[in-house]
C-alpha cells in the first residue's frame, strides 16, 4: 500500500514505513517527527496484546533502527509507542515476571506494579535500553485500562489507597529516571487519549493526543477551546484525508502539536493545498504559547461560530482563528480582541485573501474585528503585528489675523 500509516497502528512494517516516509518527502510534506504507534512489537496481529517490548522480527527484518535512522536521514525525529503498565497473557513480562503483576479474576489484562522498586528498576532498564537501541527521540506511553480495581484488590478495607499511592509515586519515578538517562527526550502521556493530565504528570510529560475523539472538526474545536485554558501544550490527531473542506478541517486541528497521516492515494486529497495549510501552521505555531483569549462562548452547536485569539506581548503580535460551522446562517461575526495596546497601530494579514489591513488597538478592542466567511463550513486565520504608535490627531489651528 502507498498510503501513509495511520496513527492507530496495526499497519507497521519496515517496507511500508520506509515507503511512506519517502512518499512524504517526495511530496514535501513538512514534519518534525515520524510517529510509529501501537503494533510494531510481536502482537499476533492485534496491537492490544502487549508485554513483549522488542520489534517484531518478521515485520522489521533489519531491525526497527533501520526505520528510525531513515526518518532521521529525512530530517525527522522518531516517536515510538509503548504501553508498559498493561500486560497480556503469554507476553514476555507475563511469562518471565508474574510476581510483579497484579491480576483480577476474569480479566486478561494484568497491571505491572510500578509500586515495587525491583519491578520499576527492571522496567526502567528495559525501556531505557529500547529507547537507545531503537533511536527514540520522543517516548510515547499509553495506558488503556482502569487500574483502580487492581489497586484496591491489594489493600485491606481499612488500608485502601496505599497500593495506589506507591504505584503513582513509582510511575513518576519511572519517568524521572527515563528523563535523567535521556536528557532532552520528551515524554508523551496518552492514556486512551488525554486522560492522565494531572499537575505531576504535566511536569514531566505532554499529551500529543488530547483525546481519542479525533477527526471530527466541531469536537476538536471544542477540545482546543477548553484545553487551552489549562495547558499550553497539547496535541491533536488529524484525519488521513483533506478534501473539499480541507482548510476548515485542517485548521480545526491546528495547535501546538498536530499529528497527521495523509493518504496520498485518496482521490479527495489535495497535497498542494495541504502543503499550504501546513506552511500556515508553521508560521502561527509559536503563538499557541502566548496569552489565550476565547472570543466566543464554548459550543458544539453546528449552527454556531467558534473563535479565539492568541497574543504574544513579547513579539507584539498574535493570531485570530474563527470557524463558521456548517449550519451557521451568519455570514459575518465581529469579535473584540484583547491584550492589545489601544494607542498602537496593527497590521492584519488574512491568510486566505493575502490582504493586509491596518487598525488601531482601540478599534480592535472596542468596535472589534469583523470576519466574513462566505463558505460554510468555513474558517478564517489572521496574523496581526504591532507597527507602532497610532498617529496623534492634529488639532485645528485657528486663523491668525493679518
Amino acid at each position: 500500500a502507498t498510503a501513509a500509516p495511520e496513527i492507530g497502528g496495526l499497519h507497521y512494517n519496515q517496507a511500508n514505513e520506509i515507503q511512506a516516509m519517502d512518499l512524504a518527502a517526495q511530496e514535501k510534506l513538512p514534519a518534525d517527527h515520524w510517529w510509529i504507534d501501537a503494533g510494531w512489537y510481536p502482537c499476533h496481529g492485534n496491537w492490544y496484546n502487549v508485554g513483549t517490548w522488542q520489534e517484531d522480527p518478521t515485520e522489521f527484518p533489519d531491525g526497527l533502527r533501520t526505520v528510525t535512522d531513515h526518518a532521521r536521514s529525512l530530517g525527522m525525529k522518531q516517536i515510538l509507542w509503548f504501553e508498559p503498565e498493561r500486560v497480556t497473557p503469554g507476553s514476555e513480562l507475563d511469562l518471565q515476571h508474574p510476581e510483579w503483576l497484579i491480576r483480577l479474576p476474569g480479566q486478561d489484562n494484568r497491571l505491572f506494579n510500578l509500586g515495587l522498586p525491583a519491578a520499576r528498576e527492571f522496567l526502567t532498564d528495559l525501556i531505557s535500553q529500547r529507547i537507545t537501541e531503537y533511536g527514540v527521540d520522543l517516548y510515547r506511553q499509553d495506558f488503556n485500562f482502569d487500574p483502580l480495581p487492581y489497586w484496591r484488590s491489594q489493600d485491606a478495607p481499612d488500608r485502601q489507597g496505599l497500593t495506589e499511592i506507591k504505584y503513582v509515586e513509582g510511575l513518576l519515578a519511572f519517568w524521572d529516571a527515563l528523563r535523567a538517562r535521556h536528557p532532552g527526550m520528551f515524554i508523551d502521556c496518552c492514556a486512551s487519549g488525554g486522560r492522565r493530565n494531572d499537575l505531576e504528570v504535566l511536569r514531566r510529560a505532554v499529551p500529543l493526543l488530547q483525546s481519542d475523539y479525533r477527526f471530527e472538526p466541531n469536537g476538536t474545536q471544542g477540545h482546543n477551546y477548553g484545553v487551552a485554558l489549562w495547558m499550553p501544550y497539547h496535541g491533536t490527531g488529524g484525519p488521513d484525508h483533506y478534501g473539499d473542506d480541507a482548510a476548515y478541517l485542517y485548521r480545526s486541528h491546528m495547535g501546538p502539536c498536530h499529528a497527521f497521516g495523509p493518504d496520498r492515494d485518496d482521490p479527495r486529497m489535495n497535497l498542494g493545498l495541504l502543503n499550504r495549510l501546513a506552511s500556515e501552521e508553521r508560521q502561527v505555531q509559536p503563538y499557541y504559547f502566548g496569552d489565550y483569549y476565547p472570543l466566543t462562548p464554548w459550543s458544539l452547536d453546528n449552527g454556531a461560530w467558534m473563535a479565539w485569539q492568541y497574543d504574544r506581548p513579547d513579539l507584539s503580535s498574535g493570531i485570530v482563528q474563527a470557524f463558521r460551522r456548517a449550519g451557521s446562517a451568519e455570514l459575518s461575526r465581529t469579535f473584540r480582541l484583547a491584550g492589545l495596546d489601544a494607542q498602537s497601530v496593527y497590521r492584519l494579514r488574512d491568510f486566505d485573501t493575502g490582504r493586509d489591513t491596518t487598525h488601531t488597538g482601540a478599534e480592535l478592542m472596542g468596535t472589534g474585528l469583523t470576519i466574513t466567511l462566505n463558505h460554510k463550513p468555513g474558517s478564517g486565520l489572521l496574523l496581526y503585528r504591532r507597527l507602532g504608535p497610532a498617529p496623534v490627531p492634529r488639532s485645528p489651528r485657528a486663523a491668525t489675523p493679518g
